[in-house]
């Protein structure tokens, strides 16, 4: 190894607003990443708005550090279970991983998740209990509660015996415990290297590489990104690439990169134990491995996730179409999914019978929503159908569905109305604890009774409380589910709202919108109060007469609309609505904007049962 740089591969796990992202900031602050007079942003690794905008890390990303002369490269991996496909191929490129809990909250769900799969390849995992300056740390219980997670996960002996260290990754220190400060991430670094030996010199074996994961550059196309477990990659040779249905391609490498800090950098050769990115093979998949044409041994598959839910993407009909986006054509939906699918290997889309429509399946509501949200950024206009679950059958040929996890901690007076509510979705209590006021409530839930969840859970809670999840298996179809039983207050004009019309409204249910808002026939301007769907017309204005009363017209005081988030509007829409999406506005709308139109559907959908 003396002529060969040492390399190290680690990756950050977690649940979501544990700290991964900090903690790497931490690791590229300390190691000279930046030149003293650079502007440095927090979360430098969510480069992405989306991620910036939410504090949470969507897609998975590489970068480097030098401690000692070993080169560590860090995964920082999604902590949502919507991304968990990312995390799971990822984890097979590291030697060790960095499993980080919150001191307060403990271990989670989607942290279960995670370690479950480091486990399962026989990574030795480091412990760091995060945010120790936290009021209500009980670092030491955590400590207790993450030994018996992995007790629950059949860890052996060796992986049982973890280092634990205690940090604030906000601000850049870890320790070896709670009584000894430190005021940098040493303590870590020296775990790291003491811990996990370096991967061995495998240069003189032959050549196997394989892709975890892809991007796609503008200029150079498709890239696969991967580890090289043995043998000396060269820029410019050929090589074969094994996909996973058998076939041997012979395919020249045309660029070659590896991580050095935060950039990607070109490279003429790269080595044993890397993680490498690879350009010049336009068909490129997960799984696929890069031998050489005298040594053809293709790696073990790497299974990809299925779809949970599926929506319908639709081309924007309403009439306000084409105003704001610049791609509205079925042509251009058709083209950005294809680009889609280039990347986001856990995403499926499949033609329906209608030419403008287009089922796009993915592993949960945040999965599909961040690619809308994307799309809508870039230019596009579309409209989304309600998210259904995806439906198996078992080797007998039974219905069975995807159950969830649901973990709700909330204030303790509002854990009867939490209860009753996911007893209505078909769930099931599994353990019921509480502290300090506030109440943990764990539920097995099916997916399709926690579509719409989230919002009433935050309604309920006054936004008190925290709710989880994370898809747990399968289970037999649990039967029909309620859907939502308020019902649409459906506009019958085209114009601008007014003040009065809304202000009479107003007492018939939730508005979403507000006065000089434009509104279509058939869109949906808020939620009535009953179970019944309400043809209103929200641009009736106050007669005007010469003769003015002798008492002061009454102020007309509107009570704020509610606002919907993508995801909300997604979550609240029934089977016969549609979210429209649109760079500069999300409106709800039914499928037949006229009244007619909605009959017809009614009976067709009455005649098809």
């Amino acid at each position: 190894m003396s002529n060969k740089e040492k390399i190290l591969n680690i990756a950050v796990i977690a649940h979501v607003d544990a700290g991964k992202s900090t903690l790497v900031d931490a690791f590229l602050r300390q190691s000279d990443v930046f030149r003293d007079n650079e502007e440095v942003v927090n979360c430098i690794m969510d480069s992405n708005d989306l991620e910036r905008e939410r504090g949470i890390t969507i897609y998975s990303k590489n970068c480097s550090v030098i401690h000692n002369g070993v080169k560590i490269n860090i995964v920082d991996t999604p902590g949502h279970a919507d991304f968990s496909s990312e995390v799971e191929r990822i984890i097979r490129t590291v030697d060790t991983v960095i499993l980080l809990v919150d001191a307060s909250e403990g271990p989670m769900p989607q942290t279960r998740f995670v370690l479950s799969k480091a486990l399962e390849i026989g990574l030795k995992p480091i412990l760091l209990i995060n945010k120790i300056d936290k009021k209500d740390q009980r670092a030491e219980e955590v400590v207790d509660e993450v030994y018996e997670l992995f007790l629950d996960l059949n860890a052996n002996d060796e992986q049982l015996d973890f280092p634990i260290l205690y940090g604030v990754a906000k601000e850049g220190r870890v320790q070896y415990d709670l009584k000894t400060p430190s005021d940098n991430i040493d303590p870590l670094f020296d775990t790291i290297l003491k811990h996990c030996d370096v991967y061995p010199d495998m240069d003189e074996e032959p050549l196997q590489m394989q892709v975890s994961a892809l991007a796609y550059d503008e200029y150079i196309g498709r890239l696969g990104i991967g580890r090289l477990y043995s043998g000396v990659l060269k820029q410019g040779q050929q090589y074969i690439r094994c996909n996973q249905s058998g076939l041997n391609a012979k395919e020249s490498l045309s660029k070659l990169f590896v991580y050095k800090g935060l950039s990607r950098t070109s490279v003429p050769e790269a080595h044993s134990g890397d993680i490498v990115v690879i350009a010049g093979m336009p068909d490129i998949s997960i799984g696929d491995t890069i031998c050489t044409a005298d040594h053809v041994e293709p790696m073990e598959h790497i299974e990809i996730e299925e779809p949970t839910l599926s929506m319908n993407f639709h081309v924007n009909s309403s009439p306000f179409a084409g105003q704001s986006g610049k791609y509205v054509t079925s042509r251009n939906l058709k083209e950005r999914l294809e680009k889609e699918l280039e990347v986001n290997v856990g995403l499926k889309v499949e033609p329906t019978d209608s030419a403008d429509c287009f089922k796009v399946s993915g592993r949960g509501e945040l999965h599909i929503s961040v690619l809308i949200e994307n799309m809508r950024r870039e230019g596009y206009e579309l409209a989304v159908s309600k998210p259904e679950v995806i439906l198996h059958k078992d080797e007998n040929g039974h219905k069975v569905e995807p159950i969830e996890e649901v973990v709700c901690l909330a204030p303790e007076e509002y854990s009867g109305t939490i209860i009753n509510k996911l007893n209505l979705r078909k769930g099931v209590m599994q353990d019921m604890s509480e502290e300090n006021g506030y109440v943990k409530i764990v539920y097995t839930a099916p997916t399709r009774g926690l579509l719409g969840f989230r919002s009433e859970f935050i309604n309920d809670t006054h936004g008190e409380g925290t709710l989880v999840r994370r898809i747990s298996g399968y289970e037999p179809y649990k039967g029909e589910i309620a859907q939502r039983m308020e019902g649409a207050m459906i506009s019958t004009e085209t114009g601008e709202a007014m003040t009065y019309a809304l202000w009479n409204l107003q007492e018939r249910g939730q508005l979403f919108i507000s006065p000089q808002t434009p509104v279509y026939e058939g869109m949906i301007i808020g939620q009535s109060s009953k179970n019944i769907d309400l043809d209103v017309n929200p641009l009736k204005n106050k007669k005007l007469t010469a003769i003015r009363s002798s008492g002061r017209d009454e102020a007309m005081l509107l009570t704020p609309p509610k606002i919907f988030s993508l995801e909300e509007a997604l979550e609240w829409i029934n089977d016969d609505e549609l979210v429209e999406v649109t760079p500069d506005a999300i409106r709800i709308r039914k499928k037949g904007l006229t009244a007619l139109d909605r009959r017809n559907l009614y009976r067709q959908k009455m005649n098809a049962q």
